[in-house]
């Protein structure tokens, strides 16, 4: 019986994780001015600092993730999905240890700083749906209509 080894090797290809965390980043930020300021609104100034700092933990997590799921596939496809697996409960602990390091702070809105941070991550995660491309032709993001 042979053992397959595609597995053990790197999976080669574009940067495709890179490429959806940029265009993901990119598509961010029209919506981070009205978040600030429907916080600010909401919760006051602290409210938009504790926005502020979910958003750009969530910024943070999307791009730790592609960085190591980038590298993690330069070696094999097997550490790749450990580093997906693994990497995951790493960046939700990373997440976790921020806000339990500054929730007692005083200009942290702990309401705004949680419903920033679940709702920043699930919409990001649904708009960019959108636009990723199921087919090997086009890996990642789907091109534009103008490059076709």
């Amino acid at each position: 019986m042979t053992q397959d080894l595609s597995l053990m090797r790197p999976a080669g290809g574009p940067d495709v994780e890179r490429q959806v965390v940029v265009d993901m980043m990119r598509r961010a930020l029209p919506a981070v001015p009205v978040l600030l300021l429907l916080s600010t609104l909401v919760w006051g100034i602290n409210g938009a600092l504790s926005a502020a700092v979910a958003i750009a933990l969530v910024l943070l997590n999307f791009g730790l993730s592609a960085a190591m799921l980038a590298w993690a596939a330069r070696i094999s496809l097997v550490f790749m999905m450990a580093t997906a697996l693994f990497g995951y409960l790493l960046r939700l602990g990373l997440i976790t240890a921020v806000v339990l390091a500054i929730h007692s702070q005083p200009w942290v809105s702990i309401v705004p700083l949680g419903l920033t941070i679940i709702v920043t991550h699930l919409g990001l995660l649904l708009w960019e749906t959108r636009y990723i491309s199921a087919s090997l032709a086009f890996p990642g993001v789907k091109p534009s209509k103008k490059g076709i």
